[in-house]
């Protein structure tokens, strides 16, 4: 009877992880914004990758990708590590397709705005599309809340 019952519970808790793991909609897109603006400002080819739809892929698999990228920036490590704090400006999302404004503090006190698109596939947040606004559209927000990160980390 307990081995009954035991065994009953352990079925009734995998059910249950595995109906939560099922319904956990997963990363929301200014989190993937967020990720793919730090994964670009560390250049960390790896997560671009993972991050990235196949549009921006350059038709490449995995491991031809981060190889090409670390070839390009080989020999430009100044590029990297350019950002202070990115922060989430604006979001706008539907059930399939989101835009994602981010304003970039840079350590030189400069800042950058960018619009990132994304599209949702598999039940995970890609981006599409990833293009640099006019510096002077949109100031950088003053710290209200919106999601921030100091980019050192």
């Amino acid at each position: 009877m307990i081995l009954a019952v035991v065994g009953f519970l352990v079925l009734a808790l995998c059910v249950a992880l595995i109906v939560a793991v099922v319904r956990d909609p997963g990363p929301r897109p200014d989190d993937v914004a967020l990720a793919y603006e730090l994964a670009w400002d560390r250049l960390d080819f790896d997560s671009l990758w993972t991050l990235s739809g196949r549009e921006l892929r350059d038709g490449l698999d995995r491991a031809a990708f981060i190889a090409a990228k670390r070839a390009a920036y080989e020999s430009r490590p100044e590029l990297g590590r350019l950002a202070h704090e990115v922060e989430i400006a604006d979001v706008a999302t539907g059930v399939s397709h989101a835009a994602v404004r981010t304003s970039v503090l840079l350590r030189d006190g400069e800042h950058v705005n960018n619009q990132i698109q994304l599209a949702k596939r598999g039940g995970k947040w890609l981006v599409v599309g990833y293009r640099l606004l006019d510096p002077a559209s949109v100031p950088f927000p003053a710290s209200d809340g919106k999601k921030s990160t100091n980019a050192e980390g």
